[in-house]
C-alpha cells in the first residue's frame, strides 16, 4: 500500500511525532541535535509570525528549523548511527512509515510507539531500534 501525503500533512505528522516520541527515542541512546544559531533563528521566525507573547513549544521551533533551511540530527551516543535530516526528508519519508503505525496516527489511535516509528522512518528510512 502506498500512502501519499501533502507536504503540510507530512509536516503535521512529523510535528506530532516530535511531541509524542522524542523522549521515547532517547531510550535508544539517541539525542536530538541542532545548531543553537538555527534554534534562535527559528524561534525568532515563529515569534515574528505569531507575536512576541505567543506560546511556542520546542517542537514548534524544531519544525521551524527545518522550514527555515536548517537541519536536525539524531546523534547516536553509543555507536555510529547518526542521521541528519532537512525538510526534504520529512516530505519524502513520513509516508514511508510502516502502514500500521501511519494509519494509527491518521486514525488518532497513536501512542509513543507510533511516534517512535515515524521518527525512525524519517531519520533512518526504516525502524531499526526497538
Amino acid at each position: 500500500m502506498k500512502i501519499e501525503l501533502t507536504h503540510k500533512e507530512s509536516e503535521d505528522i512529523f510535528h506530532g511525532a516530535l511531541c509524542n516520541g522524542i523522549g521515547y527515542i532517547g531510550g535508544y541512546g539517541l539525542s536530538l541535535d541542532y545548531s543553537k544559531e538555527d534554534y534562535q533563528k527559528a524561534k525568532g521566525s515563529l515569534q515574528s509570525k505569531l507575536g512576541e507573547n505567543a506560546l511556542i513549544c520546542r517542537e514548534d521551533v524544531w519544525l521551524e528549523i527545518l522550514k527555515t533551511g536548517g537541519t536536525l540530527s539524531l546523534k547516536d551516543l553509543e555507536g555510529d548511527e547518526d542521521s541528519t535530516i532537512s525538510l526534504k526528508e520529512v516530505h519524502e519519508r513520513v509516508s514511508k512509515t510502516p502502514t500500521q503505525h501511519l494509519m494509527d496516527y491518521l486514525n488518532e489511535q497513536d501512542d509513543a510507539v507510533t511516534a517512535d516509528c515515524i521518527l525512525q522512518s524519517v531519520f533512518y528510512e526504516e525502524v531499526i531500534f526497538g
